[in-house]
């Protein structure tokens, strides 16, 4: 068969960022579809996948700037954008011959986007495949946030001076820890299945009554706080819509009387885009008893948590709490497999019958995920961020 793309995956150079786009299990498939895979050395070995693996799966080790010169498709876990300071040297290494896709925070950085226009590079951001059916095995959103529900139980459980379970013992009965878990996206719910799965009393909050059902399912106590009508819960894929002031500020009041018995506190509200929303106040964590425990998985935007600090872990009025903004990096080998499964179904979604690689607006997964092409910042809500003008016509469909 003949050579149809080079897939190139690049080392990972963010801090503390251990994932890999490809697994070495990734790779027989792509190569009997037409392409080579070039993986840079070293990229998967804080994933536990060995640069020997990569070669005996059929791909072949290069550098860094190998790698960049090589590919047609860039397959990366944080793209410039989402690779901080670290990953700016990358610009610089992309052309117009490039397609680049991978988390890219292009909401939040906005400029970078406009930067990797620039290079001529096309560039589709993972975070922003649309939640509905026929995208759901590409949302590396929902894949990433099931492994930071469960290990912020985890996390919280290795903190907190308690047992999780009830325990019937000769010494007595030991009652169970109570967990209050916010926002029950796919974080929330995997944080509530995992804390049942360890013997906790769970209560759980969304600003959507819609999941209440999925709450209740899993053995949790949903916590009612009334939705004004005509307040739109959540936006036409799936997440929380933000509200006005007043509105959280009853919210928190609803919340500071669960959040004043419960051991375990696991936030996960977040808006795409927008700072997160203060939910617990620093005088709602002293309410708490000492020794209780905070995961905040909304740290990244600012926290839901007054009191937390991004990627520290802090103590106010005896109350742990915990700011990660990468918890996913510390499960890296079914992370990346999980990532690595996503990456492919959408790389696969954008070839076409005679295994070239197209980009096609027209179709919606491509064209909510596409955020630049041939030059242009094409997304609209980053256009509107970076005060461009609507694109006359839409971007037609043309290979990459």
């Amino acid at each position: 068969m003949p050579l149809l793309m080079v897939i190139g995956v690049p080392r990972e150079v963010l801090p503390g960022e251990d994932r890999v786009a490809l697994i070495p299990a990734s790779v027989p498939a792509l190569v009997k579809s037409g392409a080579e895979v070039v993986i840079e050395r070293g990229a998967g070995l804080r994933a536990g996948c060995l640069d020997e693996a990569y070669v005996a799966a059929g791909a072949r080790l290069a550098t860094r700037d190998e790698v960049f010169a090589a590919a047609d498709v860039l397959l990366q876990v944080r793209t410039p954008g989402a690779s901080g300071v670290q990953g700016g040297d990358d610009l610089s290494r992309l052309s117009s011959r490039h397609t680049v896709i991978g988390f890219a925070d292009p909401l939040g950085t906005p400029k970078v986007a406009a930067a990797v226009a620039a290079t001529g590079a096309t560039s589709l951001a993972m975070e922003l495949i649309p939640r509905i059916t026929r995208a759901q095995s590409m949302d590396a959103l929902s894949s990433m946030a099931n492994i930071a529900g469960y290990k912020a139980v985890l996390l919280a459980a290795s903190t907190l001076p308690r047992l999780f379970p009830m325990m019937m013992t000769a010494a007595g009965t030991v009652s169970p820890a109570r967990v209050f878990v916010i926002g029950a996206g796919v974080a929330g719910l995997q944080a509530i299945a995992t804390a049942k799965r360890l013997g906790a009393r769970i209560e759980a909050y969304d600003v959507r009554p819609a999941v209440k059902e999925q709450i209740e399912s899993l053995g949790a106590r949903f916590v009612e706080l009334p939705i004004e009508a005509g307040t739109a819960a959540e936006d036409k894929g799936g997440y929380a819509t933000a509200q006005d002031e007043s509105f959280y500020r009853r919210q928190r009041e609803t919340m500071a009387r669960v959040v004043a018995h419960s051991d375990v506190v696991i936030t996960t509200a977040a808006i795409p885009g927008r700072p997160s929303p203060v939910l617990i106040t620093t005088e709602m964590v002293a309410t708490m008893a000492p020794g209780s425990v905070i995961v905040d998985l909304a740290a990244e935007r600012g926290g839901n948590c007054e009191a937390t600090v991004a990627d520290q872990t802090v103590v106010v009025s005896g109350v742990t709490i915990h700011g990660p903004t990468n918890l996913t990096a510390t499960v890296p080998f079914h992370a990346s497999q999980l990532y690595a499964k996503n990456l492919t179904t959408l790389l696969a979604h954008l070839r076409t019958k005679d295994g070239a690689l197209a980009v096609d607006p027209a179709d919606e997964i491509t064209r909510e995920a596409l955020v630049t092409h041939r030059g242009e910042v094409v997304s609209p809500r980053l256009r509107e961020l970076l005060s461009l003008a609507p694109l006359p016509v839409p971007v037609a469909a043309t290979p990459a």
